[in-house]
């Protein structure tokens, strides 16, 4: 049987990757886990919660799928997609999907053109049709200063672990992506010494599995994941 674990990102939860964990589950037999880090979810309870803590919810989910499963493929959102490569590396994972990966920090250049695209917005009274808008005003003031530091720590222990990653890889991002710079995606092809493909959507955000690509990322991951072959949908293919 093979196992597949999908890791959502900092802030979000299952949500953020359940379409493409429904497409797995709908074509497939594969034993498919989503599951909740540690103070995340529809409603966030982030006060007191440790990096560590978030690695070691998905490092169980890990393990139950090493233990069942001929075969393991890991797929990781954001924070999440760095949790993904770590657990890749240690266990020796088949394949890897990296999805808006937070290989770098915040993308303050390109958050700034989504606020005021915000401003422009609430003027025209269209703010509250706006599903990005929904998302961060729900999380507003839900996220203490501390938790955020602990998204660093994350990224930080986590990083050294892409130089370890052996099984093929595959990078996807969106070229409107406000919370993490775009070109993280060749950082990463550098960071990673094994066989990467990487993808970047011109019209996606961060939330790449919730975006108006979502169905060509979601099939592009999917044909990955499933080794069958072919161009992708859309999404402009990155030539190193």
């Amino acid at each position: 049987m093979i196992g597949c674990l999908c890791i959502h990102g900092y802030t979000g939860g299952p949500y953020e990757v359940e379409p493409l964990a429904e497409r797995l589950r709908e074509n497939t037999d594969w034993q498919v886990e989503v599951p909740c880090l540690p103070g995340h979810g529809k409603t966030l309870a982030l006060k007191g919660v440790t990096f560590e803590q978030w690695v070691s919810a998905a490092e169980e989910e890990m393990k139950k799928l090493v233990n069942t499963c001929e075969s393991v493929y890991v797929v990781g959102f954001s924070m999440g997609g760095m949790i993904a490569g770590y657990l890749a590396a240690k266990y020796r994972a088949n394949k890897l999907a990296l999805l808006s990966p937070a290989g770098k920090y915040l993308n303050f250049k390109q958050m700034g053109v989504e606020m005021a695209r915000f401003v422009v917005k609430g003027v025209k009274g269209e703010l509250k049709e706006d599903p990005l808008f929904s998302n961060y005003k729900g999380k507003f003031g839900s996220v203490p200063f501390a938790s955020m530091r602990e998204f660093q720590k994350c990224v930080r222990f986590t990083r050294p672990y892409l130089r370890e990653i052996e099984c093929p890889v595959l990078i996807a991002q969106g070229r409107q992506d406000s919370m993490v710079p775009y070109k993280t995606v060749h950082y990463l092809d550098k960071q990673i010494a094994a066989e990467t493909d990487l993808i970047l959507y011109d019209q996606s955000k961060h939330h790449i599995c919730l975006g108006e690509e979502k169905e060509e990322l979601i099939q592009n991951v999917y044909s990955f994941l499933t080794e069958k072959k072919g161009e992708p949908n859309k999404g402009e293919p990155v030539l190193m």
